[in-house]
């Protein structure tokens, strides 16, 4: 294998142009070919970037393929994963990478049993932000970590995607599409999970699709919780409340994540960006910005309302120089797998009204201080 690696896209739908786009960034990865159940929207996207169409079984065949990134729906991930690590493949896939921890768990004795990688977005808690938060808790500036909260709150998909049906399926829900940000970005901070508590609902049987596109003005079916509120026990004996919902149309929660420790009080921004202001309180209630020049919190993404810093592929960045390098991906399988863990046991309290006690767990990943980010970048 040589110094970068042959990168190929299955699934070319509404994600893959950020891939696309953002991959160029980073040293070590070449685009090569992408592929969709649709070959038209494949060749499309093809044309749209400079790359191969191929289908999905060239694709897995293809001797210039190094690592597959997979962006099908959250459904097919597990297949498509399956396939690709049975082909020779590593692979990086969206969120959520599997839909339950028994898939997880195969997954990844098939890819022990052929020396392959799997990783998994989120990759926002390697953003500037994210990463200066874990920079002062790592260095005590809250003390112990005793309780906190985290909101992701909206009104839904189906206001702005073309085609939202499988955001409210199973395997969709504002806890497994949106959810991971929050949880790996606390997984980053404060690490594993030991137990959770759950209590889920919804608010409407169907949706109205008023975006743009082939369902425009049709009502889709809500089959998984829209609102769903819970209480993770982390390892280290913190308390955070979780409130996930996609049954809000305003709310005055300012910070998407606070945590309180026995030293002080730390303000996260949106994990599911990787810049943002991270503000700490004292002891004495003085709340305080903080700030570092970090290459992963730079803004260079214009979205409504300002610009952005948007990163998405740093994570299989930093899996394909993990491969490269023989050491464990910050974005790995394991850590991924207990993400799945935290949020479908989550879903199973909401279902049983019982305490979940965790099937894995995990180390804290390691931290991507400046000068690391600055060696993943081209």
């Amino acid at each position: 294998m040589s110094g970068k690696l042959g990168i190929g896209i299955i699934g070319c739908g509404n994600i893959s142009a950020a891939y696309f786009r953002l991959a160029p960034l980073f040293r070590g990865l070449e685009v090569r070919a992408c592929a969709d159940i649709a070959p038209a929207v494949a060749e499309a996207r093809a044309a749209e970037f400079g790359v191969r169409a191929e289908s999905v079984e060239a694709l897995l065949a293809d001797p210039d393929i190094d690592v597959v990134i997979n962006l099908t729906i959250p459904a097919a991930h597990f297949g498509v994963t399956k396939a690709a690590l049975e082909a020779g493949k590593h692979v990086y896939s969206e969120k959520p990478f599997v839909l339950g921890v028994e898939e997880g768990l195969e997954l990844k004795t098939l890819a022990d049993a052929k020396g392959l990688r799997v990783g998994s977005a989120p990759d926002t808690f390697l953003g500037g932000a994210q990463q200066l938060a874990r920079r002062l808790i790592d260095d005590g500036a809250l003390g112990t970590i005793t309780a906190g909260t985290a909101f992701v709150l909206s009104h839904g998909m189906e206001m702005w995607h073309p085609n939202p049906g499988f955001f409210f399926l199973p395997g969709g829900g504002p806890m497994l599409d949106l959810g991971p940000y929050q949880v790996a970005a606390l997984i980053n901070l404060i690490g594993p999970v030991r137990r959770v508590a759950a209590m889920t609902g919804a608010a409407t049987p169907t949706r109205l699709v008023t975006a743009d596109g082939p369902v425009k003005d049709q009502e889709i079916p809500v089959e998984t919780p829209t609102t769903v509120q819970a209480l993770m026990e982390f390892e280290s004996g913190a308390l955070v409340m979780i409130n996930a919902s996609w049954d809000v149309w305003g709310h005055r929660h300012r910070q998407p994540i606070e945590l309180y420790g026995t030293e002080g009080t730390l303000f996260v921004p949106d994990p599911n960006w990787f810049g943002g202001t991270v503000e700490v309180a004292g002891r004495d209630g003085t709340v305080r910005e903080e700030v570092w020049e970090h290459p992963l919190g730079v803004p260079n993404d214009t979205r409504p309302g300002g610009t952005l810093a948007n990163y998405r592929t740093a994570g299989l960045a930093d899996m394909a120089a993990a491969i490269l390098e023989g050491r464990e991906a910050r974005c790995g399988l394991e850590r991924a797998l207990h993400g799945i863990d935290v949020m479908t046991s989550i879903l199973r309290s909401g279902e049983t009204g019982r305490f979940i006690e965790l099937q894995t767990t995990c180390t804290r990943p390691e931290a991507l201080d400046p000068d690391a980010a600055r060696a993943l970048l081209a």
